[in-house]
């Protein structure tokens, strides 16, 4: 089975899917520098949760912050994990830090 969520390698990637996607995204951005890559690898478990269980009405990309400069810049993305609600190509909401399970699923509700 494919992940439920999107790994771009480059910011051209992650530009197009952000621009392909039917619906809403959740573009979280991580890091692999050792103060966060634990808090990371739980998010990206909780993501593919939310991304399963909200699969055709949700696409889910996660970006590392060294591979996607741009969208990193672009969205003021200093720390990691950071979320980032798109909808209609429009930022609705943002989220910096680690989200617990009931946490992430509040946030997911302002854009479904």
């Amino acid at each position: 089975m494919a992940s439920p969520v999107h790994q771009p390698l480059e910011n051209a990637e992650f530009d197009f899917i952000l621009g392909h996607a039917p619906g809403p995204v959740l573009a979280y951005f991580t890091g692999t520098w050792p103060k966060v890559a634990a808090v990371c690898k739980e998010a990206d478990a909780l993501v593919r949760e939310a991304a399963a269980a909200h699969a055709g009405r949700l696409t889910a990309v996660k970006a590392d912050m060294t591979r996607c400069p741009g969208p990193t810049a672009r969205y003021g993305v200093t720390s990691a994990p950071w979320f980032v609600l798109v909808t209609a190509g429009e930022v609705v909401a943002t989220r910096e830090g680690p989200l617990d399970r009931a946490e992430l699923a509040e946030f997911l509700e302002a854009a479904l």
